[in-house]
């Protein structure tokens, strides 16, 4: 729908065209490099507010494990900058996109259990509100930060609060080493125990998920490929001699089958992060050649990517609640498993939204990841909010955002 993409490349060029916007009455689309457009309900508007030309590093400070970019800045080039002093985001961001679609998306990987979230991470942030205005929140240490936390309001905010101009985030040293411990032929229940085991253990455990039968012939790693069955999979990392140490102890305790070494454990946590074995958070075409307008989300009446937020040994039961309630379409449904069985990714047919939506209940919550643009326009893409809780999310969109101008209805109608 969008016809008009504004690129402002100064904070003044950027405050002048969201007060036009409001002078106007014309809500604006925020994007980046577009790669993040399909996750959260579509943004009808006739204009774009395409922020990627508020790009570059403005301060990295290795020693201080600080740094602050604009928020056009690309991931790839904070991840290479990042990578030549050994450092990283803890956190386990995915590939593709702004360092400022990041933080408003909130994503995070496999590590989320260890190190925390997107929001974790995040130290400061600068922007323009919906009002117009601009504004900082925060500072480049925890210590500065004093009243609203507003870095982490915004972190997972979908651009519905304040299209940013810079973030500060706090980077850490990346692990000397890795290893991966692989158990097989458990069934979910069983696979799910397991991991729980290993996270109460005291191995620093950074990752801990496991592939059922079927999905994990999928992977490029042979050692998990080849495996005959279901992978269990337990990750440690660190100094070289530290994960020596602590994958034999755990190895024993686990009574692993198998361990994977450090290139192999990066690329089969890779492929978890990024949900590899159900076709992919984020769709091969808009990575390799973003642009404003890319689609290509979901597979028109195929099945929809759902993420599954539940108290980790529930995951398992839930997973079969919503077989059991599809019927004989409940065959179809794929599922895996991280963060030790709490998040739950799941490839389910277009029918399921409801089914889902009551296995989860009020333990947790469910996402639409991937879905073509009609279905997310009709679909509760997250999980509906209590009266009360939507009371307080309107009340703060209000608060930065009294017009709506600014992605609307990206989270729910309204908001």
């Amino acid at each position: 729908m969008t016809t008009t993409i504004l690129k402002p490349e100064t904070d003044a060029q950027l405050v002048d065209a969201v007060r036009w916007a409001l002078s106007a009455d014309e809500p604006l689309e925020l994007l980046g490099q577009g790669t993040r457009r399909g996750l959260g309900r579509p943004v009808r508007t006739a204009h774009a507010l395409d922020l990627s030309g508020l790009s570059g590093v403005l301060a990295y400070e290795p020693e201080e494990l600080v740094l602050t970019a604009r928020a056009g800045t690309p991931m790839a080039e904070i991840t290479a900058l990042l990578g030549e002093r050994a450092q990283h985001l803890a956190f386990e961001p995915p590939d593709g996109g702004t360092l400022g679609g990041l933080i408003a998306c909130g994503l995070a990987g496999p590590r989320r259990i260890a190190a925390g979230s997107a929001r974790d991470h995040t130290l400061g942030i600068a922007g323009v509100s919906g009002r117009g205005e601009r504004y900082k929140g925060g500072g480049k240490v925890v210590k500065n930060v004093t009243g609203y936390d507003l870095p982490k309001l915004m972190a997972g905010s979908f651009g519905t609060l304040t299209a940013f101009t810079e973030l500060t985030v706090k980077v850490l040293p990346a692990p000397e080493d890795t290893a991966t411990l692989l158990l097989f032929g458990l069934d979910d229940a069983a696979a799910v125990g397991a991991l729980d085991q290993a996270l109460r253990s005291p191995y620093d455990v950074s990752g801990a998920a496991h592939l059922p039968d079927g999905l994990a012939a999928r992977s490029g790693v042979a050692g998990v490929a080849k495996a005959g069955g279901p992978v269990t999979l337990v990750r440690l990392e660190g100094f070289g001699p530290s994960v020596a140490a602590r994958v034999a102890a755990l190895r024993a305790d686990l009574r692993a089958d198998a361990v994977l070494d450090a290139p192999e454990s990066r690329a089969v946590w890779r492929e978890l992060r990024d949900a590899a074995f159900l076709g992919g958070v984020f769709p091969a075409s808009i990575l390799a050649s973003p642009t404003p307008d890319a689609e290509g989300w979901g597979g028109g009446n195929g099945p929809k990517l759902w993420k599954l937020s539940v108290p980790p040994a529930s995951g398992p039961s839930v997973v079969a609640a919503i077989r059991g309630a599809l019927g004989p379409a409940g065959a179809a449904v794929e599922a895996f498993y991280d963060w030790g069985g709490g998040l739950v990714w799941l490839l389910a047919p277009p029918e399921s939204a409801t089914a889902i939506r009551r296995a989860v209940g009020t333990q947790g919550h469910a996402t639409l990841i991937r879905a073509p643009q009609e279905v997310r326009a009709t679909v509760d893409v997250f999980q509906p909010l209590p009266d009360p809780l939507m009371a307080l999310t309107r009340r703060v969109k209000s608060s930065f955002d009294p017009m709506g101008i600014l992605n609307p209805g990206r989270l729910y109608p309204g908001v």
